[in-house]
């Protein structure tokens, strides 16, 4: 009897939640759902929507694909993203290396934050290229083709003249030194990339490269960052570049200097690329296939007038000048020292070299699986002292 009596509330409890269930039927679902069938329906509806544009053939070779919405951390979006996306120049044939960028930039940073990629290709991109990169990324992904005018040698280029020094290039075993292609690549880095029309609606972008790799969690905003301590220019490696190919640069830009005193900045970073007070290039620039910055720098007047009179002397191409010191010599003296950022806290990897962070609490904090011991800060061709010198003045 006892025990009869100790069982009727218990069964008048579970009948009156079977009757909360059979009237709403959708309580279990709809918690469950946000936890786990909300996540599936995001990647299934993105892979459907992208075989159905692929299959109509909508898709020209300029689109862009959006894969699905926003799906960042709400502790992250609620701070509100900057104004900021990755871009990515890569070839068809680029697909697996940079699968592989794409993976490591998701797992380490992108997949708490929700930023968007741009992609863009001096030819039309494979369907195929862009299904298997778009279906790994939950932002927003475009596909761009560069115009023809920006990537290609101009016809004011004396051609035998650059083929002259292409082969002498060669001879002294350069790399890329008879490449037209890389030259091309090297001027659209310093002076296109950021006309581009899918980056117009952007105020900052992160370079990233094929193959590279990402050795720590990222957990903090590095645009954020930027945009809030006033930073225009951020790094990681920083390098001598080969004196083959830069030979007039340095003349070319003091000359610019003389014409346009007004663009140098107070405060500047001159000591980070001269040794001399700026008699001469040291060769130190900023190594940039890693680059997080604002892009309306590069679109102002100081910059413009820069790169259009660099331009003008055909060294991208009698030459071999790169992206790297273009974007360094111009950082360096147009910017005050304390706009430039060395992202200390990032482990990276780009061929054979790579920055580790070296603080224990920086490696430890980051899960970095990265060897301490192999970071290239201070490898003989590093300018990391150079930088440390400028920092301490």
């Amino acid at each position: 009897m006892a025990i009869m009596n100790g069982t009727r509330p218990m069964l008048r409890y579970v009948f009156m939640v079977f009757i909360l269930l059979v009237r709403k039927p959708n309580v279990l679902y709809t918690s469950y759902s946000n936890s786990i069938f909300d996540q599936y329906n995001a990647y299934t509806n993105s892979d459907e929507e992208l075989r159905t544009e692929l299959d109509s053939g909508r898709l020209s070779d300029d689109s862009s694909i959006t894969t699905s919405t926003n799906s960042a951390d709400p502790s992250n979006t609620t701070q509100g993203l900057a104004n900021a996306t990755f871009v990515m120049l890569v070839r068809n044939s680029d697909l697996d290396g940079t699968i592989s960028s794409v993976r490591a930039l998701e797992d380490r940073f992108n997949s708490k934050f929700g930023y968007p990629y741009v992609f863009l290709n001096n030819e039309p991109f494979t369907d195929e290229f862009k299904r298997r990169v778009s279906v790994l990324i939950r932002s927003e992904v475009e596909f761009g083709l560069i115009q023809q005018e920006h990537w290609s040698q101009p016809d004011w280029i004396d051609e035998e003249k650059a083929e002259k020094a292409r082969k002498k290039m060669v001879a002294l075993n350069v790399k890329y030194g008879g490449s037209v292609a890389y030259r091309n690549m090297c001027r659209f880095n310093s002076g296109f990339f950021y006309r581009h029309d899918l980056l117009q609606k952007y105020k900052w972008y992160w370079r990233v490269e094929p193959n590279v790799k990402f050795y720590c969690d990222i957990n903090q905003d590095p645009f954020r960052y930027m945009e809030e301590n006033n930073k225009i220019y951020g790094f990681i490696i920083t390098v001598y570049e080969i004196s083959a190919t830069i030979r007039s640069l340095w003349p070319t830009v003091t000359d610019f200097i003389e014409m346009h005193p007004e663009y140098i900045a107070d405060d500047n970073a001159m000591e980070f690329i001269s040794d001399n007070n700026g008699k001469s290039y040291n060769r130190c620039h900023f190594w940039s296939n890693f680059e997080i910055a604002d892009m309306d720098f590069w679109r102002g007047e100081a910059y413009t007038a820069f790169f259009e009179h660099l331009d003008s002397k055909g060294g991208f191409y009698y030459e071999r000048w790169g992206d790297a010191p273009v974007h360094s010599i111009a950082a360096s003296l147009f910017l005050k020292r304390d706009q430039l950022h060395f992202f200390e806290e990032i482990g990276y990897q780009h061929d054979d070299w790579g920055h580790c962070p070296l603080s224990d609490g920086m490696w430890e904090k980051g899960r970095c699986s990265c060897s301490q011991k192999g970071s290239f800060d201070y490898d003989p061709s590093s300018c990391m002292p150079h930088w440390e010198n400028l920092m301490s003045i």
